[in-house]
């Protein structure tokens, strides 16, 4: 049985020369013409796709618009700067503050203590949306280790504050500046921890370089347990200059080192405003950092211990002062 062929193709099994077909066989040397666009083909799955949106418009239905061919070669960013909160501290305190929320996420079936009350008395009452969802979902927007506890809170981007209107702020209440400023630390959960030492031993303010830096999100209002609410952060363009202008304006630079010539206990200047400056766990402070400072200050510890977690040192020293200006 002679084997099946290809339209237009020879099949001839002469050796040597052979006669033309005079013309015969061009219609199919043609082939079958251009290949039909993928809307035109029935199988295709824009065919498919065309066929039932005909079938739609036949039916009464508006035909959809197709939207112009504008830089199909990069994905068309999302608008959605939101940061969220997890934890049952870190939501409660940001409905306290009556930061500006969007929604109000709970699991499905979640204990219901008191805090989860509270949250949910001030979303109606706020008329914030409470959406149920469920806890892989949950897990999913905490993100890669984050704790939920079972509540997430979407806010918008945090807004930082500028140093010198802290800085009036405090001094037109009355009150002595206590200022926390970090040089190269970079982890957010460094920075969340030092915010809610501030809260919780009298300081008005945490600021942070604007390059080079942690920033406050999801991650960094978990640790600050909701203190990032209350506490303010504070940008400075260059760490260093800002640093300077404070001094110029009565403010003492406390930098924290292992090294330092004055033993924490031995500080004088606690009473003083002052600002705390921490250094990253492994460089520590800068150069020009150190420069600036006005007294380099060392917190006495174990010989056993190397050093001591950027968020524990300026725990320490923000307990220290504390208690100083309580006595």
């Amino acid at each position: 049985m002679a084997k099946p062929t290809r339209p237009g193709a020879g099949n001839s099994k002469k050796k040597g020369a052979t006669k033309g077909s005079g013309g015969n066989g061009r219609k199919s040397l043609e082939g079958r013409g251009p290949t039909p666009k993928a809307e035109d083909r029935a199988w295709h799955v824009a065919g498919k796709r065309k066929a039932a949106q005909e079938r739609f418009v036949a039916a009464g239905g508006r035909p959809k618009q197709r939207q112009a061919n504008v830089n199909r070669t990069s994905k068309p960013r999302q608008n959605d700067d939101t940061e969220t909160v997890t934890g049952r501290n870190s939501v409660l305190e940001a409905l306290r503050t009556k930061i500006p929320a969007t929604a109000f996420y709970i699991a499905q079936r979640v204990e219901m203590d008191d805090r989860v009350k509270e949250m949910l008395s001030i979303a109606h009452h706020r008329e914030i949306p409470v959406l149920e969802v469920t806890r892989p979902e949950l897990d999913r927007m905490a993100g890669f280790d984050g704790v939920h506890q079972g509540v997430a809170l979407k806010v918008p981007p945090y807004e930082y504050a500028h140093v010198q209107d802290v800085l009036e702020q405090v001094v037109d209440r009355g009150q002595t500046p206590l200022f926390v400023a970090l040089d190269g630390i970079t982890d957010p959960r460094n920075l969340g921890a030092i915010i809610r030492s501030t809260a919780a031993f009298g300081g008005h303010a945490v600021i942070v370089p604007q390059r080079r830096s942690a920033s406050v999100n999801s991650a960094a209002w978990k640790t600050s347990a909701g203190a990032a609410a209350r506490i303010p952060v504070a940008v400075a363009g260059n760490l260093t200059s800002t640093l300077k202008d404070l001094k110029k304006q009565g403010v003492f630079v406390l930098g924290l080192d292992g090294g330092g010539d004055v033993s924490l206990p031995d500080l004088q200047l606690a009473d003083r405003p002052v600002v705390i400056v921490v250094g990253s766990e492994g460089k520590g402070l800068s150069r020009l950092v150190t420069e600036t400072c006005d007294q380099i200050v060392s917190i006495p510890i174990s010989s056993a211990t190397e050093s001591l977690n950027a968020g524990i040192a300026a725990s320490v020293a923000l307990f220290h002062v504390s208690t100083v200006r309580a006595a």
